[in-house]
């Protein structure tokens, strides 16, 4: 009987020892703005390892949720930080963290990027300056419209979709083609007299937006593309001899990106 106890305490303790970030995961809890995307760009992991290793069934998250994040973590630096701070957030020594990123000094800059060598179990705190729009200048209204927009073009399609959708109207006012604004985007209308997005003309529009889908427009103004600079989308089953004539961005649900 004590054989077998002892057998089982050691398999027990195998089996944590072997499982994947078990020995190498962080507390972070969720603050107002955030998104699994960014979340993910900040510990320099993707969204769906985030979703995996927390259970989650959506994308969906809410200030003051604790998220476990696992393996390979990673740390942007905020104006502020010192590597002291940065150390009492992960459970690290400041000597460990020097060590595991080559540094010859404490000195640290705001963007560097630096790998935590082990897991803590402390809370892993955003900057206070966040907004909660994204990093940018977007104002309240732009953001409610690119989220509206994404809300009626893709709620019903899938979150990395959805963030799709903001990104082409992002890239858009960046192209020199079309309108330098989101409005200007989103209520262009092209030489003959149409609206280029359909949701403008049916009024669906004027809906608001979704959670889901306002969460995918701070992570496309965040700089999440998942087209990689597309400048158009449509539905795949309609046809469209213009669009169809572009070159091919990716198909995604029911939606084709092309440049």
């Amino acid at each position: 009987m004590k054989a077998t106890k002892k057998m089982l305490t050691l398999l027990c303790l195998a089996v944590f020892i072997m499982l994947p970030g078990a020995a190498n995961a962080v507390s972070h809890v969720v603050e107002p703005g955030e998104t699994l995307y960014t979340i993910g760009q900040k510990y320099g992991v993707t969204y769906q390892r985030i979703k995996e290793s927390n259970g989650l069934k959506s994308d969906s998250i809410y200030p003051g949720q604790r998220l476990n994040i696992e393996n390979g973590l990673k740390y942007t630096v905020v104006p502020g930080d010192s590597l002291y701070n940065i150390s009492k957030k992960f459970g690290v020594t400041v000597n460990k963290l020097m060590q595991d990123n080559g540094l010859k000094n404490s000195y640290i800059y705001p963007g560097q990027v630096l790998a935590i060598g082990t897991g803590g179990t402390a809370q892993a705190q955003s900057s206070p300056s966040r907004s909660g729009y994204a990093g940018n200048s977007t104002s309240r209204s732009e953001f409610d419209l690119l989220a509206r927009i994404i809300s009626a073009e893709a709620d019903s399609e899938s979150y990395e979709t959805k963030v799709a959708v903001g990104a082409v109207i992002l890239n858009r006012t960046r192209s020199g083609l079309f309108p330098d604004t989101i409005p200007g985007v989103v209520y262009q209308v092209d030489n003959g007299g149409k609206y280029q997005f359909e949701p403008v003309l049916n009024g669906w529009i004027n809906q608001p937006a979704s959670q889901s889908a306002m969460n995918a427009a701070r992570d496309a103004l965040n700089g999440w593309d998942p087209t990689n600079g597309a400048l158009y989308f449509f539905e795949s089953w309609v046809p469209n001899n213009f669009l169809q004539s572009r070159p091919l961005s990716k198909v995604m649900d029911s939606f084709t990106f092309t440049y």
